[in-house]
């Protein structure tokens, strides 16, 4: 069972998690893969619990560690939702963190924005999907 933040109770549903990622990593190169092997290790976790309850907190960070580590864009949408930011110096201070996270790793800096292929005559002036 997961133990929600308003101490409700509810059996826990990996759909939600599938879901949840999907939506973080919408339009991101994760593959949908990734985000099931994600999802395998997250339901593996609560699954360690041996049937007791699992905060949801400890779901949600466990989510987000993953996405950290998969893709920093979709870490910052789902962080966004689930740490609920008040207001932008909070969303603001997410990022400096992450930012320092990467100097102090030495992360490669992020590669060079691609080129936008030319969209065939067919579709110019048509509204983006």
């Amino acid at each position: 069972m997961v133990v929600k933040k308003d101490n409700r109770r509810e059996p826990f549903d990996r759909a939600k998690i599938v879901s949840g990622l999907k939506k973080a990593c919408e339009k991101r190169p994760v593959s949908m893969e990734t985000i099931e092997q994600i999802a395998d290790r997250i339901e593996a976790t609560v699954a360690e619990q041996g049937g007791r309850e699992v905060l949801s907190s400890v779901i949600g960070s466990a989510i987000m560690n993953e996405l950290h580590r998969v893709d920093q864009v979709a870490y910052v949408r789902f962080a966004s939702v689930y740490r609920s930011f008040k207001d932008i110096d909070e969303f603001m201070h997410e990022l400096e963190d992450l930012i320092r996270l990467r100097k102090e790793a030495g992360a490669a800096p992020a590669a060079p924005a691609r080129e936008k292929k030319a969209e065939p005559a067919s579709r110019k002036g048509e509204p983006a999907s």
